[in-house]
């Protein structure tokens, strides 16, 4: 076994970059990161972001957080370093998807704000727009469509974020939504921003 692989690892420059391909997609790539609370709405409202921009010619992709635990890490389980790594490898393929000029949503809980800035440093931290879907808890819960919050309270899921583990809020997030309030103004908050800072030329004005 080769204990210093890491000094055989060379990374490869190739002759098409990001601004090559954003100039392809003819608009610029960034990630947006949605982060809230289990029942928030973020993976709602980042379906719809998508899909909007879709529609209109923008080259996207959406990363789920449970998608990605079904998959990629499947192996890990809830507990804190557990959760840390799911962060990191999510970081990781996000840096991937950025690198090919497109648009990154990204939906996950990420409720530590040590991980998530873990993430944006690994990312750079213009390359990521924090978007910070606040629901209080109560609507979180009385909505519940996955019903976790139902075994949380019964003891059937420990260590449950909102319950068990507490979720820190992001203290200046890029944009910080209502996630009480209609799906359509929350996704034309989001697509304005996106034009405001000149990373798409689309505009709902």
């Amino acid at each position: 076994m080769n204990n210093n692989k890491k000094n055989d690892i060379f990374w490869k420059q190739y002759d098409i970059t990001r601004i090559h391909r954003e100039k392809n997609h003819n608009h610029k790539s960034i990630v947006i990161w949605f982060t809230g609370l289990s029942g928030s709405g973020k993976s709602t409202i980042a379906n719809a972001v998508e899909t909007f921009l879709f529609r209109h010619g923008i080259s996207t992709y959406l990363l789920d957080g449970d998608n990605v635990r079904s998959g990629l890490c499947s192996d890990l389980s809830f507990s804190t370093s557990d959760r840390k790594e799911n962060i990191r490898r999510i970081g990781e393929v996000t840096k991937i998807i950025l690198d090919t000029g497109i648009i990154v949503l990204v939906s996950i809980i990420s409720p530590y704000e040590y991980d998530r800035n873990m993430v944006y440093q690994l990312l750079g931290r213009k390359n990521v727009v924090e978007v910070y879907v606040d629901t209080p808890l109560s609507i979180c819960e009385k909505r519940d469509t996955k019903g976790l919050y139902k075994k949380a309270r019964s003891g059937k899921i420990s260590n449950f974020t909102g319950l068990q583990l507490a979720y820190e809020i992001p203290q200046q997030p890029d944009l910080h939504l209502n996630g009480t309030l209609i799906l359509e103004s929350n996704v034309k908050k989001i697509i304005q921003m996106l034009h405001n800072r000149n990373f798409i030329s689309l505009n709902l004005n």
